[in-house]
C-alpha cells in the first residue's frame, strides 16, 4: 500500500485542526498544546545541531583546489539564490498591502498566548546559540579540507547522516500533529479565518513570483550563453515536472542532467554543475521563505525593513547548503534564522512550516529547473576559459 506523502498529511492536519476546533473541549485542546510546547522546545534545542550537521559537511564537500570553475559555480548559485530572495522581498513589499488588505491587521491582532495554554512544558535550552552554530559550522567546513586524510570529513558526513535521520524519522513524522495543534488552537480561539484567507492569496502570489523568477533567470542565462532562453526553459520542463512528484532536488538529478545536455550544455559541464547546484542553488526555496516570512513580519509588527531581510536572505542562502533531501529540508535549515534574525516565535515558525511544505514541491521544481540556467552560464564560461 502506497504511503501518504507529507504534503497530503499537512493538508489533512490543517483541515482536521480547523474542524476539530469547533467541538473539542478546552481540556483536549490543551493536551495537544502540551505536545506542541514540548515539540517546539525540542526544535529550538535541535536547530543549532541541525545547522552544524548540514552546513559544515556541505561546505567541506566543496573541497579545496577544485579550480576556478567550482568557485564560479558556487558564486553564481549563491547570487542567484540571494537575488531571488531580494526579488521576493521587493515584490511582496509592493503588493502585499493591496492583495492582503485587512488580512494583515486581522493577523496582527491575533493573540495566541493567553486563552489556552499547555498543561506543562519541558525546557530544552540549546547548548549553543544559532549565530555561534553558524560560525562554528563555517570554521569546520572551511578547515576540514585542509586537514590531512579524510577522518574529519567522514566524521562530519556521519554527523550529517544522524541529523538527517532525526529530521526524517522524528521531526517530519511529528510535523502533521504539530500543525494540527497550531490550527486547532487558532480555530478554538477564533483566529483561523483571517489566516486561511490570507494564506490562499499568498500562495497564488508566490506561484506568480516563481514563474517570473524562472523566466528572468533563463533570460539572463540566454544572454550570457547566447541561447534562446524560452527554448531552454521549455527543454528543462521535464525536470520541473519530475521534481513536482519527487519533491527532492537530489532525486531529480538524472532528469536534470539529461535535460541540461539537451539544452546545449556539454556533458562534462552538466555532470559537474547539476549535482553541485542540486545542493547549493535554491532560488525558489528562498523566494517562498522570504515571501511567507515577510507577510508574518508585516502583520505582527516585526522588523521588515530591507536591511533586516537582506541579512536574512544572505545568511539563509548559506544555511540551506546541502539541505537534506527530505520534504521541508530548506525550511528546517532556516528555522534558526527566522528566530534569531526575524524574531519569530514557535507559533510563527509553525505557520512558516505549514505554508512552506504546502508549496514544497513547487519550490523544488523551480530550483532544479533553474539549475539548467546556471549550467548554461558555466558552460559558456568554461568555453571562454578553454579558448584562452
Amino acid at each position: 500500500m502506497k504511503k501518504i506523502g507529507l504534503l497530503p498529511k499537512i493538508i489533512i492536519a490543517i483541515a482536521l485542526g480547523i474542524g476539530c476546533s469547533f467541538f473539542f473541549p478546552g481540556w483536549l485542546v490543551r493536551l495537544f498544546l502540551t505536545f506542541n510546547s514540548v515539540f517546539s522546545n525540542f526544535l529550538g534545542m535541535f536547530i543549532p545541531l541541525l545547522i552544524i550537521g548540514l552546513v559544515a559537511p556541505g561546505i567541506a564537500e566543496l573541497g579545496k583546489g577544485a579550480g576556478k570553475l567550482l568557485l564560479i559555480t558556487v558564486l553564481l548559485a549563491y547570487f542567484s539564490t540571494v537575488l531571488a530572495g531580494v526579488f521576493s522581498y521587493t515584490s511582496c513589499r509592493l503588493v502585499y498591502p493591496y492583495i492582503l488588505g485587512d488580512g494583515l491587521s486581522a493577523l496582527g491582532n491575533m493573540d495566541m498566548s493567553n486563552a489556552l495554554s499547555p498543561y506543562f512544558t519541558v525546557e530544552m535550552p540549546a547548548f549553543i546559540s544559532v549565530t555561534s552554530a553558524l560560525v562554528f559550522a563555517f570554521i569546520l567546513g572551511l578547515a576540514t579540507p585542509l586537514a590531512a586524510g579524510n577522518a574529519m570529513k567522514d566524521l562530519l558526513c556521519d554527523f550529517r547522516d544522524i541529523i538527517t535521520s532525526v529530521i526524517s524519522k522524528v521531526i517530519i513524522p511529528c510535523l502533521p500533529l504539530y500543525i494540527f495543534g497550531i490550527f486547532l488552537q487558532m480555530g478554538a480561539e477564533g483566529h483561523v479565518g483571517p489566516v486561511i484567507g490570507s494564506f490562499l492569496k499568498i500562495v497564488g502570489f508566490i506561484f506568480l513570483l516563481h514563474v517570473t523568477a524562472l523566466v528572468a533567470l533563463f533570460v539572463i542565462s540566454g544572454l550570457a550563453a547566447h541561447k534562446n532562453p524560452f527554448k531552454s526553459l521549455v527543454t528543462m520542463l521535464p525536470a520541473y515536472v519530475t521534481a513536482l512528484g519527487t519533491a527532492s532536488s537530489a532525486a531529480t538529478i538524472p532528469v536534470t542532467l539529461r535535460q541540461a545536455v539537451k539544452a546545449g550544455v556539454r556533458e562534462e559541464t552538466a555532470a559537474f554543475t547539476v549535482p553541485l547546484c542540486a545542493t547549493i542553488h535554491m532560488p525558489c526555496s528562498i523566494l517562498k521563505i522570504t515571501a511567507v516570512a515577510f507577510a508574518i513580519s508585516l502583520s505582527m509588527g516585526l522588523p521588515s525593513d530591507f536591511a533586516t531581510y537582506l541579512g536574512f536572505v544572505m545568511m539563509c542562502g548559506i544555511t540551506m547548503v546541502a539541505a537534506p533531501g527530505v520534504p521541508g529540508g530548506a525550511i528546517m535549515a532556516a528555522l534558526g534564522l527566522l528566530s534569531s534574525m526575524l524574531g519569530f516565535d514557535a507559533n510563527m515558525q509553525g505557520l512558516m512550516i505549514a505554508m512552506y511544505i504546502a508549496m514544497d514541491s513547487f519550490g523544488t521544481a523551480g530550483n532544479v529547473t533553474g539549475d539548467g540556467a546556471i549550467a548554461l552560464i558555466v558552460d559558456r564560461i568554461r568555453g571562454k576559459v578553454s579558448e584562452n
